[in-house]
């Protein structure tokens, strides 16, 4: 996907783009668990090179989706229930009614399918009777067709409602928050020992840590480790800034149990050798907005409170007007849009904060100017230049290599 919206990002400003193919790490157990590829990028009198680390996920969440139907189904159940019982389904709803609505949907699909598949088990029962057939077996024929056509409705039409996927994420989710997942901490200690390397040793001057929806919390997870393991941590070397799209904090840090999660944060709030930038869209029902991951928990940081600067993101700006209506009905297609090619310029560009020449803070204290730059004539161009301070058409090097990255993205 990054390659073929990267292409379509070149097409839309007009700049040459090129990426490498992904490659793995070499260093033990991390080797499996990343890929990296190194983005070039050039336009009007300015290159930039990108070092791009993919950290990986699918392994387990594959092995949770490889879980029996009817396993994901009870505990997915109980879960909700135990959400409805404690409240915790209540600030969801007080939160965003539309977030709320969506994590519900999966078990209204549910509850319809069981309908359908109680009324054809129903049917059988008749035909049965009509036979002449009583009694017991007919009890243990009627059971079996309705887990036989639940099942077989749940599986083949999965690829359209995504219920099996979404009640295994409410799981993770569930576990997560209550610290039932050690296999997942691990690998967040390992992402945040990455993250701590790589500032010691890129010669980059900016290093954005990425997360998109669930990637959310699992990207401030990382950043609060990795702050841990080294307090200095963006203060030696390049900037380090956070940037969460389309989060959904609050599916683990509104419960109860969640503390640490909820200090992790607080840190973050406070930190002023980072940056934190939270780009939200009312348009996706998939996170929360408007939300604030700070006084949204609870969270009082006090006046040294620095983070998170919260950018509202318009997709009706940045998808083509003949595609706008069609668009908005496709549910996880906006919600990915956070990390797609636009279709329209705009300040907000996934591609442009990833390969750009302006280090992101700049891109959101000054958006306007940011797309001048790229989306303005000649005259314009350079003097968005000068107003950004970056140096008239000059790129963001700090040294004369071209291999040198510019940016270090890690998401």
């Amino acid at each position: 996907m990054f390659r073929t919206e990267l292409r379509k990002f070149g097409r839309l400003y007009g700049l040459t783009t090129s990426v490498s193919r992904p490659k793995g790490h070499t260093d033990g157990e991390f080797a499996h668990e990343s890929a990296s590829w190194r983005i070039e990028t050039s336009g009007d009198g300015w290159q930039t090179t990108t070092d791009y680390d993919f950290l990986r996920w699918e392994d387990m969440i594959q092995r949770d989706l490889a879980v029996p139907i009817w396993r994901t189904l009870i505990h997915a159940i109980a879960i909700y229930w135990g959400l409805v019982f404690s409240g915790t389904m209540g600030r969801f709803w007080k939160a965003h009614w539309r977030f709320a609505t969506f994590i519900s949907w999966p078990h209204v699909l549910l509850l319809n399918g069981a309908i359908w598949s109680a009324g054809i088990a129903w049917l059988f029962v008749l035909g049965l009777q009509a036979l002449g057939i009583h009694g017991f077996l007919v009890g243990c024929g009627a059971v079996a067709v309705f887990v036989a056509v639940l099942g077989t409705l749940l599986k083949y039409t999965e690829k359209h409602t995504y219920l099996l996927y979404l009640m295994a994420d409410t799981i993770f989710t569930w576990q997560f928050s209550h610290g039932n997942r050690p296999d997942w901490d691990a690998r967040i200690d390992r992402f945040a020992q990455h993250l701590v390397q790589v500032a010691k040793s890129t010669k980059a001057q900016e290093i954005v840590l990425v997360g998109h929806s669930s990637g959310s919390f699992l990207g401030s997870e990382i950043l609060a480790r990795a702050l841990k393991l080294d307090p200095e941590l963006g203060s030696h070397g390049p900037r380090v800034v956070l940037l969460t799209l389309g989060g959904n904090m609050p599916i683990v840090g509104f419960h109860r149990v969640a503390q640490g999660f909820r200090d992790n944060l607080r840190l973050l709030a406070v930190e002023p050798s980072i940056d934190w930038i939270d780009c939200q869209s009312r348009k996706d029902v998939m996170n929360f907005f408007p939300f604030d991951p700070i006084a949204g928990h609870g969270i009082d940081a006090g006046p040294a409170r620095r983070n998170p600067t919260i950018v509202p993101v318009r997709f009706r700006e940045i998808i083509r007007p003949e595609h706008y209506n069609r668009f908005r009905w496709k549910f996880f297609r906006v919600h990915f849009q956070f990390v797609m090619a636009n279709e329209r310029p705009h300040a907000y560009d996934f591609f442009m904060i990833v390969c750009g020449p302006v280090p992101l803070r700049g891109r959101v204290s000054q958006p306007a100017t940011t797309l001048a730059l790229v989306d303005g004539p000649p005259t314009t161009r350079e003097n968005a230049w000068k107003k950004l301070d970056l140096g008239a058409k000059s790129p963001t090097h700090t040294g004369s290599h071209e291999t040198e990255p510019v940016a270090r993205r890690i998401g």
